[in-house]
């Protein structure tokens, strides 16, 4: 099983079977292509790329043109039991008003971002340098980042925005990092609701 492979089926396992889906910032669809065919979910994908949006079509995920930046308006409250948001937080230059309103349309919320604060990120900034990891590949200067956040300010803007941590842990070499994962982990995972 490959890294990649073991994401998918770590986040696939904080969804309840059964549950419709909405996954922002889908890709390609193979998450929700995964959850429809071993958790029996149902829902949608958004997406904004032309070329993710055929991948999503030929995999028979339904999939929906939508500029996250725009907001989630078109979908009312509450009408998803789980609500993801992996790895398109720090793409977003609205992250907060994002978080709220994944809260607002689901009744769980699943994100999960680079953690910036894992140790050989830290020594690469002690060095005098931005880092360069296999989790974030790009130099400072063409990153599509605008955003980078740690395990440890994700639970303060849980906190402040009234969301309820239900699970969290990072993620190393596809493994699940349950012990000081905002230092040990090169990916942080939340799973939230309103409370």
């Amino acid at each position: 099983m490959s890294s990649s492979d073991s994401v998918l089926r770590q986040v696939a396992a904080l969804v309840p079977e059964g549950s419709r889906v909405l996954d922002l910032g889908c890709g390609t669809g193979a998450l929700l292509d995964y959850l429809q065919k071993h958790r029996g979910c149902t829902g949608y994908g958004v997406e904004l790329d032309d070329a993710n949006l055929l991948a999503c079509a030929r995999r028979g995920v339904n999939v929906i043109q939508l500029n996250l930046e725009d907001g989630l308006s078109i979908f009312e409250d509450q009408s998803f039991d789980v609500v993801l948001q992996l790895e398109t937080l720090q793409h977003l230059r609205n992250t907060e008003q994002m978080l709220r309103e994944t809260a607002r349309v689901g009744r769980i919320g699943i994100v999960s971002f680079p953690n910036f604060a894992h140790w050989p990120n830290r020594l690469q900034v002690m060095l005098g340098r931005m880092p360069v990891t296999r989790v974030l590949p790009y130099e400072w200067y063409d990153t599509p980042n605008i955003r980078v956040g740690t395990y440890a300010d994700f639970e303060v803007l849980a906190r402040k925005n009234r969301l309820r941590v239900l699970d969290s842990f990072g993620i190393q070499n596809g493994r699940a990092v349950r012990y000081a994962p905002n230092l040990l982990a090169s990916m942080a995972v939340f799973k939230f609701d309103r409370g």
